[in-house]
């Protein structure tokens, strides 16, 4: 008996190790456009639509995990650039920002300046959040510290500290706490806009979740109704709720609205029209597994495909109809021979590989929330594949740009990924698309600026691509460059010139590329750093340019590197050496280069150093 139960098991695991990636659908077809967003009418409602999530989880548990669990139930049965000052007595003329994706739309980030002071969050013990007179550089001292650090934000009169519980406004000059906002979520993304800060959170729930659910707690918390959470109208693997909210100066909160969904990799991006919030989900077992046996009905004895459209017609739960699918699969195993079930084991496993491969764009999916800037939704909608951050996201001309990679799951460890790019509508329905980019590659860098879409794949050299989004319904990929390597950032330096920074082999490199001729790219310049990694790998808001002087600036773990880009030419204009350097800003005409220990200051006239400041004692991780 134990036999019959292990092919059981075998057979299940393939299968559970197929459907722990797999999206949600009625029909596997791909679909775009609005699916809908109502409230729950009742706690009843809300605690059976979570119930489903325990049984869609998204990401695999692994070989072990899944046997185990199958045995079991066997025995049962835009660019920155700067910011003016007006001028006037010990003011500086220019002052550098935080890189950002939308100008004028501020992220959170470790390091902001007021142009007179540099507020800066350490990750090294003990952290803290230091307060740095800056300007004039003569002056450099440390005014004090918080007991606190996390991303950052300059609001008016306030600073801001987002930890992943906690967001706290501060005096900015006299550092008292003015307020604080202690979350029972954690933080996902934040963003700064007109006077307000817009924050999402998430908390996962299930079943079990009491309402209301406590999003803050502390002297003023809020306490959200089951009623009030809003949930899409086709079915996902939901285990989480989003809470998004916009607060003032005074950590106020003006407007909030709350959806479920899916824990995972959630990406935000903020247009000055939209919010848009991305996550991926995962699937109904039961409609995969039958969709799987009706297209293969030769390995299958049609008593068995006769009791699956039975199934099909209960009404009953979607994870009722799986468990006794399990039992008929179960039952159908302990009648093999030991021949048939090996046979069937090894057509059961390269099967499901090739069906997976021709219904991935319907098997792996990301959901997209679209809300106005009063927190209205206002769209919903889902593309095939997985996002890699906010750049993997552009609205243009009321048209949406977004770039996934599919086939990311184990099972395709040794299959072909590949790459599309999407343009959806102002109902996100998908209107236009260019598909099959840097097969068995993933995308690393992502860029949409204007008219053109700039997408970097990578596994063995690195394909540059350039797409035309100029006819939204219609965009084609123009050109295609191959080089070693790959950019994990690209960042604009002119109309035809972009900046990419990744790494060759195991060294940082930077990349100059030519957009001049679309159908044509072209790498006018690199440089390869002695360096084995850069914050700007994961992060833009490490990236700093100067696009008076004519430079940028990398941090790295041996110091800071300037770099020149005149005549098409990068060119090293100078090292600061600092160890594990973190972020750079401009003040005036100064260039303050800030890592864990201290602070350098150099004039960017002569790009002498002029001025130097330790933190004091930091306490480093053990190597």
């Amino acid at each position: 008996m134990w036999k019959e139960l292990l092919l059981a098991a075998v057979l299940l695991c393939a299968l559970f190790a197929l459907y722990q990636v797999l999206p949600l659908q009625e029909k596997i077809e791909i679909r775009s456009g609005m699916f809908g967003m109502k409230k729950f009418s009742s706690e009843e409602e809300f605690r059976e639509y979570f119930s489903r999530g325990r049984y869609y989880e998204g990401y695999a548990p692994g070989y072990m995990g899944v046997y185990a669990t199958v045995r079991k139930a066997a025995a049962m049965s835009e660019v920155s650039q700067g910011i003016e000052i007006e001028e006037g007595e010990g003011i500086p003329e220019r002052v550098g920002e935080t890189t950002v994706q939308v100008k004028g739309i501020d992220e959170p980030d470790i390091l902001k300046t007021d142009g007179k002071r540099i507020y800066f969050s350490s990750s090294y013990w003990p952290r803290k959040t230091y307060v740095i007179n800056a300007y004039p550089p003569e002056e450099l001292a440390v005014l004090g510290n918080l007991s606190e650090s996390g991303n950052l934000l300059l609001l008016e009169d306030t600073l801001v500290v987002l930890s992943s519980k906690k967001i706290t406004g501060y005096d900015k000059e006299n550092l008292k706490k003015k307020w604080e906002l202690r979350l029972n979520a954690s933080i996902v993304d934040a963003r700064l806009y007109e006077g307000k800060i817009y924050v999402v959170v998430r908390e996962w729930v299930n079943e079990y979740v009491k309402c209301p659910i406590h999003i803050m707690r502390g002297k003023n918390p809020v306490l959200l109704e089951c009623t009030d959470i809003y949930y899409p109208t086709k079915p996902i693997s939901a285990d989480s709720v989003y809470y998004i909210f916009a607060i003032d100066s005074g950590g106020k909160i003006l407007r909030t609205v709350s959806f479920a969904g899916k824990y995972g990799h959630s990406v935000v991006y903020m247009s000055k029209n939209a919010i848009y919030v991305a996550y991926p989900f995962s699937a109904d077992y039961f409609t995969i597994l039958a969709d799987f046996i009706e297209k293969n009905q030769d390995l299958f004895p049609s008593e068995i495909t006769g009791k699956i459209k039975k199934l099909e017609g209960y009404e009953i739960s979607a994870e009722g109809k799986f468990f006794e699918l399990t039992r008929i699969l179960e039952k159908w195993a302990a009648s093999l021979s030991g021949d048939e079930r090996l046979r069937i084991e090894n057509e059961m496993n390269n099967r499901m590989r090739r069906y997976f491969e021709e219904n991935v764009r319907s098997l792996e999916r990301t959901g997209i929330v679209k809300l106005d800037l009063n927190l209205n939704i206002l769209a919903t909608g889902e593309v095939p594949g997985y996002l890699l951050n906010q750049w993997a996201m552009d609205e243009y001309e009321g048209y949406l740009r977004v770039a996934t990679t599919l086939g990311r799951s184990f099972w395709f460890s040794s299959g072909e990924s590949k790459n599309d790019v999407y343009v959806l509508d102002e109902n996100l329905r998908i209107v236009g698309s260019v598909k099959d980019l840097g097969i068995t590659e993933r995308i690393y860098a992502v860029r949409f600026i204007g008219e053109r879409g700039y997408v970097v794949t990578f596994r063995e050299t690195d394909p540059f691509y350039v797409l035309d989004l100029s006819d939204p319904r219609a965009p084609k990929l123009k050109g295609e460059l191959k080089i070693p390597g790959y950019s994990s950032y690209l960042h604009p330096i002119g109309k035809y010139r972009i900046l990419g920074i990744g790494k060759e082999g195991s060294k940082v490199k930077i990349s100059l590329f030519d957009v001049s001729d679309a159908a044509n790219p072209k790498e006018l310049d690199k440089y390869i750093l002695e360096e084995y990694w850069s914050d700007v790998l994961s992060t833009h808001h490490a990236f700093l340019l100067d696009p008076e002087k004519r430079v940028f600036f990398l941090p790295g773990r041996k110091g800071g590197y300037v770099f020149s880009y005149e005549n098409d030419e990068l060119k090293l204009v100078k090292g600061v050496e600092a160890f594990n350097a973190r972020r750079a800003t401009y003040i005036d005409y100064y260039l303050y280069i800030l890592s864990e220990r201290k602070v350098s200051v150099i004039d960017e006239n002569t790009w002498e150093r002029v001025n130097e400041l330790s933190f004091g004692e930091v306490y480093l991780p053990v190597r």
